[in-house]
């Protein structure tokens, strides 16, 4: 719906479950109404694929109804709060069928049109590697420190030039001085 005209559902668009697990499929609205449970409406729907048939299993009229289907049995729990702007559910013991699309549509009248979010459920069979930081916590930490011993050698090294260059500047006007004093201020021996 466009901005304005209805409410804003949002919900993750993909979310991993381990095989035998349970996962929360998670799905908050907002809404410049207060919910009204007379009045409030929540359907949540299963496709297997994008072009398959959507299936009702969980919907919310007055009260929360769970659609009992073959596919769920009872593993199907409304973890949500609509007077929170919640209506998330969490499905029990994860199952490789269970992977697809989930829909959530939630109304809240006066609100005119009705807020919409999908969720993709991938269910892996093992999980996934964690990442070990270690090793790119050494690296960095070695790079950084090279990087900063570079930059501080470079800092003496210009600093000693320096030192060296403004001696070098202060020795020259001294001869340069020394020169026209000798030349200035003693006078000539042929001149005697």
């Amino acid at each position: 719906a466009p901005s304005g005209l209805g409410m804003e559902v949002m919900a993750p668009t993909t979310i991993n479950a381990l095989n035998g697990t349970s996962v929360k499929l998670s799905c908050t609205f907002n809404s410049c109404y207060k919910v009204e449970n007379k009045q409030f409406s929540l359907n949540w729907t299963y496709q297997q694929c994008s072009n398959c048939s959507e299936e009702l299993f969980l919907q919310f009229r007055m009260k929360i109804m769970n659609k009992q289907l073959d596919r769920f049995g009872n593993r199907v729990e409304f973890t949500g709060n609509p007077a929170k702007y919640d209506v998330s559910f969490t499905l029990k013991n994860v199952q490789l069928e269970d992977e697809g699309i989930y829909n959530c549509y939630v109304l809240n009248p006066p609100d005119r049109h009705r807020g919409y979010a999908s969720i993709s459920l991938k269910v892996l069979t093992e999980e996934p590697p964690k990442h070990d930081s270690t090793v790119a916590v050494i690296v960095g930490a070695s790079v950084g420190g090279f990087l900063a011993v570079v930059i501080l050698v470079l800092m003496v090294v210009k600093c000693v030039r320096r030192k060296k260059q403004q001696r070098l500047n202060t020795d020259d006007q001294k001869t340069e001085e020394e020169g026209k004093t000798d030349g200035e201020g003693n006078p000539d021996e042929g001149t005697k």
